[in-house]
């Protein structure tokens, strides 16, 4: 059996939130349980992961930067509590997850991809491959702190009239406190002066006052809720509206190395932080301020009695304090699984074609149902923690009410307390009780928040793309793109995509760029759109470097055809003026014939108001790739790129586009694989394994 974790030396749960980073997210899981002060953002800007994931040997590079040791070893499961823990384990052949605890039969895990997991024998040896790393401080080892500060200004972003919404919502609240307090006097007043001294007319008095109490009470409550309503949409939007604003400034790489619905679920929890802050954090203000004063209340009608309701409340604080990292737990795996979840619906829905000619709409409904099933476990179960700890409060405060009744009787019968302090001590009593339990509920939901902020600053803490903008001020660059020794990869340790490229296009100059599948003809367009920075050398344009340029200007002289290109929501002339309010019809007519659609949009019944449907599935392959072709015209650009945008047409269409491209002014870069669209290029470059190997 491994030994238990020492108490100052607790293993974490980190979620991967790319891909392909699981052994990254372990690596930040052994290092903070070391000593090391990181997150899994600063480990990823240190030790980029391309979407092929890291070997064992790179692991071992990564770990001795970190200043650790470490041993890969072969490993039976009956071995496993003889491993150093924690350490790092291969699992289901292309995953790595942590082992925390051996016991007895049960194997306790922290797995990036699901959270902490615990696994019988049985179930471990189906996925486990026999692979392990052990990892320990070498004696160069000294802990670092790395890890960046996520504050609410840097997650919210610049939101407006949130303060003094926020201000008018405390300063109603209070208002309603304080009426809230005021009434149980009157029960006192009525017991204690009416009742024994028989004032009718005092009775009217105490009566009509607070039934005056009771109208501003429910005044202020409704304006109170009104407020919270308008504060709550308002924050809402700003918010969500500044995370995809920022989302999009991102650069490309962010996006290929996560899944949609992980990303989606990071706008989840934004509604779950915005939902806290306006509803429950306010609550939890007022909750402890009248928590105090309604403690200092009591103490001023008995000290003892104010004892024994704090110390109730202190016991149920620290049941609460002992089951918190359950609830945690839950609320981790819970996301994990609502993103899973997600992702198989999205992929589900645009895979729907390739499901129905493979028969496999039974299996995708199963995966989904397994998905929707781990997500419902998990609701489930912090469903029963919370009613747990509702019953274990109202045990805890019923138990109170009854000794506060049998003490505050045997004082009155004795003469210490009137009947009216019994009952209104009581009463302030089940307030605290309230208030105070309100409070440690939404401490809890404060503390929980924090796995929300990690999600959201995984998007509102990226750094955007670089160079979008820089202040150049010099003459306008002529089309010329120059390539000087570009070399790229996704990672130190994966292969080169590209090696050592260099060559130049002259202004109105067509090049074709031809290869086998595979040799980085795509990876170079991208290079040469400043989609993608290259590893090694630079792109220029007129012997301007591109990130000194701004990539933006640079790319607005570009039209590009990519082969993973979309069409949006919209119509037909919409997408091709990609949404320009400004947009003439004549101009999106000209990009049109000139792509050889305009034909077929006039044939359609609603012409170029015709909608494409989502992601232009109301259309053919060609009539998309033309249609995209079109976007890229409209734009009139000084360079064309086209990655395999004929590949769809028949050899009509695309003689005919290509002697209009051929004619074209704008500089032309072609990739592509069919001998008559290379041969309508001035020049061709031949790619072999990432390099040009002929101009």
């Amino acid at each position: 059996m491994t030994a238990p974790l020492p108490a100052s030396q607790r293993l974490p749960v980190v979620q991967q939130n790319e891909i392909a980073e699981c052994g990254l997210a372990c690596l930040t899981m052994i290092a903070r349980y070391h000593g090391h002060d990181v997150d899994l953002a600063g480990m990823r800007r240190r030790f980029p992961v391309s979407l092929k994931g890291v070997g064992l040997a790179r692991l071992m590079s990564i770990a001795a930067s970190l200043g650790f040791e470490s041993r890969p070893l072969r490993v039976e499961p009956e071995h496993l509590a003889e491993l150093r823990a924690p350490c790092i384990l291969h699992w289901d052949l292309n995953h790595f997850v942590v082992l925390k605890r051996v016991r007895g039969d049960r194997i306790e895990l922290h797995d990036p991809a699901r959270g902490a997991v615990t696994l019988t024998r049985a179930e471990f040896g189906r996925h486990f491959t026999g692979v392990a790393l052990e990892i320990a401080p070498s004696a160069a080892f000294a802990p670092v702190r790395e890890r960046r500060p996520v504050s609410l200004r840097a997650l919210v972003g610049q939101v407006s009239g949130l303060p003094r919404a926020a201000v008018q919502v405390l300063l109603l609240a209070v208002a309603l406190e304080l009426f809230t307090l005021a009434l149980p006097l009157a029960l006192q007043w009525t017991i204690d002066l009416v009742l024994v001294g028989g004032d009718l007319d005092l009775l009217a008095l105490i009566g009509i006052g607070f039934a005056v109490v009771v109208l501003f009470q429910a005044a202020i409550a409704a304006m109170r809720g009104w407020l919270v309503a308008d504060l709550g949409a308002a924050l809402n939007a700003q918010w969500a509206a500044n995370l995809f604003s920022h989302l999009l400034r991102l650069p490309l790489a962010f996006f290929e190395k996560r899944s949609v619905g992980g990303v989606l679920s990071r706008f989840l929890s934004v509604q779950s932080v915005q939902q806290t802050l306006t509803g429950s954090f306010v609550e939890g203000v007022l909750d402890g301020a009248t928590a105090l004063l309604v403690l200092a209340l009591l103490a001023l009608y008995s000290v003892p009695l104010a004892l024994l309701v704090a110390g109730c409340f202190a016991l149920y604080a620290l049941l609460r304090w002992i089951g918190y990292r359950r609830l945690q737990r839950l609320k981790e795996e819970q996301l994990v699984f609502v993103a899973r979840q997600q992702s198989q619906m999205i992929e589900s829905i645009t895979g729907m074609q390739a499901i129905k000619l493979g028969n496999r709409a039974p299996d995708r409904a199963a995966r989904m149902a397994n998905a929707t099933h781990e997500v419902a476990r998990r609701e489930a179960a912090i469903a029963r923690t919370t009613a747990s700890f509702a019953a274990l409060g109202k045990l805890i405060f019923g138990l109170q009410r009854i000794a506060l009744i049998w003490i505050g009787a045997t004082l009155v019968v004795r003469g210490g307390f009137t009947a009216g302090m019994m009952v209104v001590f009581v009463t302030y009593a089940e307030l605290f009780a309230q208030r105070g339990g309100g409070l440690i509920d939404k401490l809890v939901e404060f503390r929980l928040l924090g796995m929300h902020g990690e999600r959201i600053a995984d998007i509102a803490l990226e750094p955007p793309e670089p160079h979008l903008h820089p202040p150049y001020s010099g003459p306008e660059p002529r089309p010329r793109i120059e390539v000087e020794g570009v070399s790229f990869r996704y990672a130190e340790d994966d292969p080169w995509v590209l090696r050592d490229c260099s060559f130049a296009i002259e202004p109105g100059e067509s090049i074709a760029i031809t290869g086998p599948s595979g040799c980085g003809k795509t990876t170079l367009a991208k290079v040469l759109l400043g989609l993608v920075r290259p590893t090694e050398g630079r792109v220029r344009i007129d012997g301007v470097d591109i990130e000194r340029y701004g990539l933006a200007r640079y790319r607005e002289r570009f039209g590009a055809v990519m082969q993973d290109d979309v069409l949006f929501a919209g119509s037909i002339a919409d997408n091709i003026a990609f949404f320009d309010p400004e947009a003439s019809l004549e101009a999106i007519e000209a990009a049109a014939r000139t792509a050889q659609i305009h034909d077929d949009i006039a044939a359609m019944p609603m012409g170029y108001e015709s909608l494409v449907g989502d992601m232009g599935s109301s259309l053919s392959g060609g009539q998309k790739q033309r249609v995209l072709l079109a976007r890229a015209l409209f734009r009139r650009p000084d360079v064309l790129l086209l990655d395999e945008a004929t590949s769809h047409l028949d050899v009509e269409r695309e003689h005919a586009i290509n002697a209009l491209v051929a004619d074209m002014a704008a500089t032309r870069i072609i990739i592509a694989h069919r001998p008559d669209t290379v041969r309508s290029a001035q020049r061709v470059l031949r790619m072999d394994r990432g390099r040009i190997a002929a101009a």
